[in-house]
């Protein structure tokens, strides 16, 4: 990393230690394991932990387990060097789990909804399935006192029309007959096997339903829109939207997503699934106006084409109001801020 984007993490992640509620003390002590720890959302999880297990004494040990040990010793040495932190080599679908006890495990690992889906979905579906079964009888065996699983709200579906923003209750669902829900239904089948999990052999097993983000660490080269803008901002223009710009999301700042996801696996109610994310929506092609207007005034936006006269726009956007009701938990960073932060950090 540059010292400008240690200046950024480091405040970030300060910031993470006054957060109210604070997840860190019910963590003290604590035996984590991460499975997909070289993810976006693991890089997150594994940096706010081991930060705040530094500077307030929380005695926790940390494993995780990642695929290509050297290439993220790499990437993020001051992690997997880290004196509380242990490193595993391994897939979900073939690893041997270690035999210690662990207290807490977060489980991340899976194929993002990007190549994969297209490439082999097959294959896709079985890691997402299988491989949490796997995880999830390991955590019975280890005797976990917390488990969480990282779902998504593709969860829902992918082209939600009949309410504005989806709660926990929302009964919308993928097409199971096309093979491109592979992704989304492989997600609901891992929360149902979450569910079995806990009523049946009684794991405290608890679902977080994430939705866009956005924040460092953020791919600029990848299949995330808010990472495509960003990248093309900083390349000098103009930010290029490949479609009409109509879809609706919303961006919950990464710092906010780690703070989120730890509240969750340490207060939320097991059985229980709760939305992550932002509840500001905005369209594909706002969110390329304000990035530019971030980044420089100048700075051109190009919509492919017009969108269809009379059409609903897909809409992906949360109603978070259980986490604040049960949880306390509000994004702390609007879409704006969060954009500026995102671009100072790649710049």
């Amino acid at each position: 990393m540059t010292p400008n984007q240690k200046t950024i993490l480091r405040a970030d992640l300060d910031g993470l230690l006054a957060v109210t509620p604070s997840p860190w003390e019910k963590l003290r002590r604590a035996r984590v394991f991460i499975t997909g720890g070289t993810g976006l959302f693991g890089r997150w999880m594994l940096e706010s932990l081991l930060w705040a297990n530094d500077r307030l004494d929380l005695k926790v040990q940390v494993a995780a387990l990642v695929r290509r040990p050297e290439a993220w010793r790499e990437a993020a040495p001051h992690l997997a060097d880290h004196p509380s932190m242990t490193v595993h080599q391994g897939d979900l679908l073939t690893f041997n789990f270690p035999r210690k006890e662990f207290s807490h495990i977060i489980h991340l690992a899976a194929p993002s909804d990007g190549p994969a889906q297209t490439s082999d979905p097959l294959a896709l579906f079985d890691i997402l399935v299988n491989g949490t079964k796997r995880v999830l009888e390991w955590a019975v065996q280890s005797g976990a006192r917390r488990f969480l699983y990282v779902s998504s709200g593709a969860v829902y579906g992918r082209h939600i029309k009949t309410v504005p923003d989806v709660d926990e209750t929302c009964r919308e669902a993928p097409d199971p007959l096309d093979p491109a829900s592979c992704y989304d239904e492989g997600k609901r089948a891992a929360e149902l096997l979450c569910a079995l999990y806990f009523h049946q052999k009684e794991l405290p097993a608890v679902v977080a339903r994430c939705f866009s983000v956005v924040g460092p660490f953020l791919p600029l080269d990848w299949h995330y829109a808010a990472g495509n803008f960003i990248g093309d901002a900083l390349d000098g223009g103009p930010i290029c939207v490949a479609g009409d710009g109509s879809p609706e999301r919303s961006y919950l700042y990464l710092a906010d997503l780690a703070w989120w996801l730890w509240v969750i696996l340490t207060e939320g109610r097991p059985g229980r699934a709760y939305n992550v994310g932002s509840d500001e929506a905005v369209s594909i092609g706002e969110l390329a106006r304000r990035t530019a207007a971030c980044f420089s005034p100048s700075l051109k936006v190009e919509i492919a084409r017009e969108p269809k006269l009379g059409q609903t726009p897909q809409r992906q956007v949360p109603n978070v109001q259980r986490a604040w009701a049960e949880l306390g938990l509000k994004p702390r960073l609007g879409l704006d801020e969060a954009l500026g932060r995102t671009l100072a950090f790649y710049s």
